[in-house]
């Protein structure tokens, strides 16, 4: 049985993306909510790493840290909701296996380097409210720029673990990726 299932696969090229959905009258309409919404997202966090770097008052271990997630967020959607948009205007809404596994990374890596920045924002909360009177030798310009390197660095290898393992998976069933449930 083994067997005959090895034999049935075959390497996948290509998946198809099904989106949110498939009535053409609502691709448009979808496509202008979206692209809306992510012009929103990066001007937001555009506008918040202005601030924190014109007002020298913000020049803080909290505020470099909001800056640094804020960076994170403009990858994170710039790494997904691009090529929802074209899909939404497209007729061929297929992604490449590699195309697939390249956004895949960038989105789990840019996950979790949110995860490890929001840990990162704990601990200096945790230290400026637990021993605030040594808070600024132990939140240092160089220890932040560590935590911010330890806390981008630890994520890729991560993601890269799991794309590597990935990769060495075989599929069998259908290529057709449901994103979402159809409307």
């Amino acid at each position: 049985m083994i067997m005959e299932r090895l034999n049935q696969t075959s390497r996948v090229s290509e998946f198809i993306l099904l989106g949110l959905s498939s009535r053409p009258e609502d691709q448009k309409p979808l496509f202008i909510l979206f692209l809306t919404m992510y012009l929103v997202t990066i001007t937001g966090n555009l506008l918040t790493i202005l601030a924190i770097s014109y007002d020298p008052q913000l020049h803080t271990p909290m505020y470099f840290f909001l800056s640094v997630l804020s960076f994170t967020d403009i990858c994170f959607t710039t790494t997904i909701v691009p090529r929802m948009l074209v899909d939404f205007l497209s007729e061929k809404k297929t992604i490449s296996y590699a195309g697939c596994l390249t956004q895949m990374y960038f989105t789990y890596a840019c996950g979790n380097i949110d995860s490890c920045l929001l840990a990162t924002m704990a601990y200096d909360r945790y230290v400026a409210i637990c021993d605030p009177f040594h808070y600024v030798t132990i939140m240092s310009r160089h220890r932040c720029v560590l935590l911010v390197a330890f806390s981008c660095s630890l994520p890729h290898f991560h993601t890269l673990l799991h794309i590597l393992l990935l990769n060495q998976l075989t599929f069998c069933d259908s290529s057709v990726i449901h994103h979402f449930l159809p409307l």
